[in-house]
Parts: structure tokens; sequence; C-alpha cells
């Protein structure tokens, strides 16, 4: 690659990519870190309520069962607060049981509920802390039209690291499988920022694009108006995810389960997760059934019934144009929710490894400058202060049952604090790396104290021995740390 870059090349691409990894290395850190564990999201949420009643299968009349008990009751509370038409309910759920969610639910725009073994409501579906860091991931707790579109730039900037990160190092490829673990700060972590960079690079090339579809949804939308529709905005939306079905009907309850029954004949591959009712209580309502398609990696294909459960048609995402297709694809490729539990897997793999790489980039940048102030301590905090804001989010929601952004940002300034009191870079990593440890620890007996065995069952079992694990590792590695510094403190007094 060398001969193909000019020196001067070479130094513009290093220092525009120094200054955007400085620009946004810790929030991109926080981003990486939350995504990596939102891999299992569903798993999360199954073990904040270990104890929801798991269906594993249902059939068309238990569907039908639990979404008319839904529509009966919001109709008897909007009757009771003398509802307008325009606060009606526009859209009602049905969640399916799938495997890494096993549970019925339905849903309205006011909440949603457990479905029973006996068919009745049973508690509300809330979990509060998988929300918690899916808003850090998605919104960086920012206000969410807002926030999103800040996490969008950094999945632009993101692309631009990577590109700049590759046309700076002329012999990255080269190196690939360097490492200088005994050697100076900076060339070490240089080591490693740069091996992950080159292995990871495909995947977070990835990331950084559907990570900026998200957000920047409406400016596509613009652009797609402007390119194909002559301006106008309001045709581009039918033309990706399907124009609404024209439909005068009786009102009635809608059919969900009749609507779920022909499945098998429509289409025998797909499986049925959800099920969506759109424009509820009017005349134009009509149903939506998502169902996944074996081997493809469309979020769902949404096939179309009128109120009474009669098929019209289906959207097209499995079979429509490409551009439909991919669109209906950014989610799975981007959360890894395909291939199974190894995908995952391997997403939380070279998810933490972008979280090595934003962490050592800064690492890097510190070390160079070759002196140490208030900004060493507050990266600390905020690398090591992270893993136990989360942890301490969780363990509120345990042991108070309610658990805040505001928290979770409380925590990192109290780290920050204390770093800078500390002011030992080891030292404070150890003591952080031990408070998460115990905190860890805490979460698991906490979690155990209110789900007894639930908690060790199914996707709970996971999460917990994976926390246990985790703590183990923190603790020896704060260990490691604490004991090298009275190491040193001893050699000094000798």
């Amino acid at each position: 690659m060398k001969q193909f870059l000019s020196p001067a090349l070479v130094k513009q691409s290093l220092s525009s990519h120094s200054w955007l990894g400085i620009a946004v290395g810790a929030f991109m850190y926080l981003v990486c870190l939350s995504g990596s564990l939102l891999v299992f999201e569903h798993e999360l949420e199954h073990w904040e309520q270990a104890d929801a009643p798991e269906r594993h299968q249902v059939t068309p009349e238990q569907v039908q069962n639990a979404y008319s008990l839904l529509a009966a009751q919001v109709a008897a509370a909007e009757q009771e607060e003398e509802a307008t038409d325009d606060d009606h309910h526009h859209h009602m759920f049905v969640m399916l049981p799938t495997a890494d969610r096993p549970h019925l639910t339905v849903a309205s725009d006011d909440g949603s509920y457990f479905v029973n073994a006996d068919g009745s409501l049973g508690d509300k579906v809330d979990s509060p802390w998988t929300q918690l860091l899916a808003d850090l991931h998605l919104y960086l707790h920012l206000p969410k039209s807002f926030g999103m579109i800040v996490v969008s730039i950094l999945g632009v900037m993101l692309c631009g690291l990577i590109i700049s990160g590759f046309l700076s190092h002329p012999r990255i490829f080269k190196d690939a499988f360097t490492l200088r673990p005994k050697a100076a700060t900076h060339l070490n972590q240089a080591d490693w920022h740069n091996r992950f960079s080159v292995w990871g690079a495909p995947f977070h090339l990835m990331i950084g694009i559907t990570g900026a579809f998200f957000g920047l949804a409406s400016l596509f939308v613009l652009i797609g108006a402007q390119a194909f529709f002559d301006g106008d905005t309001s045709r581009v939306v039918p033309a990706i995810y399907g124009a609404e079905p024209e439909l005068e009907q009786p009102l009635q309850t809608a059919a969900v389960g009749t609507a779920l029954a022909q499945m098998p004949h429509i289409a025998p591959e797909a499986k049925p997760f959800y099920i969506t009712v759109e424009d509820v209580g009017t005349e134009h309502q009509y149903i939506l059934l998502g169902a996944e398609h074996p081997g493809r990696l469309i979020y769902a294909e949404q096939y179309r019934f009128d109120s009474a459960g009669n098929y019209l048609s289906k959207v097209g995402f499995s079979d429509g144009e490409a551009g439909r297709q991919a669109i209906f694809s950014v989610y799975r490729i981007h959360f890894g929710h395909y291939g199974g539990l190894l995908v995952k897997l391997a997403y939380v793999a070279l998810g933490l490894a972008l979280a090595v790489i934003s962490v050592s980039g800064i690492n890097i940048w510190l070390a160079k400058r070759r002196q140490r102030d208030g900004l060493n301590n507050i990266w600390t905090a905020i690398v090591w202060g992270t893993p136990l804001a989360l942890g301490l989010t969780a363990v509120a929601q345990l042991a108070l049952g309610g658990s805040s952004k505001w928290i979770f940002w409380g925590v990192l300034v109290v780290a920050a604090l204390l770093c800078q009191w500390v002011d030992h870079h080891n030292r404070s990593k150890g003591l952080l790396q031990l408070a998460s440890s115990l905190t860890l620890l805490a979460m698991v007996v906490l979690h155990t104290m209110a789900f007894g065995a639930y908690a060790w069952k199914a996707a709970p079992l996971g999460i917990n021995l994976s926390l246990i694990v985790t703590a183990l590792l923190l603790l020896w590695r704060a260990l490691a740390h604490i004991s090298d510094n009275r190491n040193k403190v001893a050699e000094r007094t000798h």
C-alpha cells in the first residue's frame, strides 16, 4: 500500500484520524459498550422479569382471546374517560413467543401485558434497566430526536475513522499480528488499537453505516423525494414500507386469530412473531402480521389482512425491490438478531473490540502528551466508571424498584472525583474494578432474592452466570493492580 500513498497523504490522514478520535472517543466508547450488551436485549428483558409466564407455543384461539381481553379493557377505559375521536388508540400489538423471547404479550399505546397460561392478562411488561441501556446506546440519554441524530453522526464519523486509519498506517496489514506487551504505553496501546482495527474493520464499517442510517433516515427521505418523486416526501414512505390499504368495513374487534390461522397456507416457511392492528376502532382498521423468513436478513415480511382477518397482500420485503429488502434488513444486521447464539456472541466480541479501539485511541493520545493531569483521571473514570454505573443502576432497580439515567451519570461524576482525589491511574482503575466486581455480584444476589428459582432458568441463568464470570475477572484484575501498586510502594520504601 505504501507505494500508492504519498507521505503527505499519510501525515494528513493521521492528523485527521487523531482529531476525529479525540472528538468522539468517549461517546463512541459509551455507544459501543452499551450496544455490545444490547445484542442480548431480549434476554436482558427476560432477566428483569424472570418470573414472567413462559409460552413456547400458542394457538390462534389463544391469541384472539388475549387480544380481545385487552381490546375490551382499552374500550372500557376510553369510555370511562369520555375519550374523543382524537384520543382513541391508533395501534394495538401482539408479540408471539420466540426462542429468545418466550412470552405471549399484548399491548396498546398505554402499555404491554404478559398473557398467563389460563389466558388472562398478567403483569405489565416492564424492563426499565434494559430500556436505560437502550436509551444510552440509541440517544446517549439525550432527548430522543436530537440524541438519535448525534449517535447517527457518530456512525458517520466511525466510517471516517476507519478509512483515515487505513490511510494513515501504510504498514497496517504487514503488522497485523505485531504485539509488544512490554513496550512503552503508547506503543503497546497502538498495537492493540491497530490489530483490533484490522481484524474487525468489515464488521465495524457495517456497524457505522447501519448506525448512521437510523438517525439520518429523514435525510434519506428528502434525498429520495428529490431523486424519484419530484420532491414529494409523502410518497417516499409508502413506496418503501407499503401504502395503507383503503378499506371501509363494519366496526369490530380485529380478528387477529383468523389472520394467524391462515399463515401456514399463505407462507408455510414463514415464522410469525408479531401482529399489529392499525387504525384501531375505525372503519379503516387493518392487521399487519410480521413473520421472519429463515435464512433471510429482513426483519420481517408483513402480511396484511382486513379487520375480519381476510388476507389482502404482503408488502414485499422478502421478494420486492432490492432497496426495500435492504432497508428492512438494517435492524437485524446492526444488532445481530439473526443466526442464533454464535452470531450474537460474535457481535458481542467484535463490539467490545470496537470499545477497546475507542479506549486505546485516547490512551495513545494521553501517553503522547508526556504529562499527567485531570484529563487522565476523567478518562479513567469514564472507562472504568461506566461498568460500575451500569451495575449500580441495575442494583437500584432490583433493590429499590426504580432506576434512572441520573444515577448512571451521577456515578460517573463521583468516579471522576474519586480518580482526581487518588490521582494514580492503576490505583484508581483497581478501585473502580473492585467496586464493579462487587456490584455485579450484588446484582446476582439481589436478582436471586427477588426471583428465587426463576433466576437460574433459561435466559436469566445465562445472564447471571455471565455476571459472575465478569465479576471474577474484574476482581482478579483489581487485585493485580492493587498488589502491583503495593509492590512499587515497598520498593520505593527500601
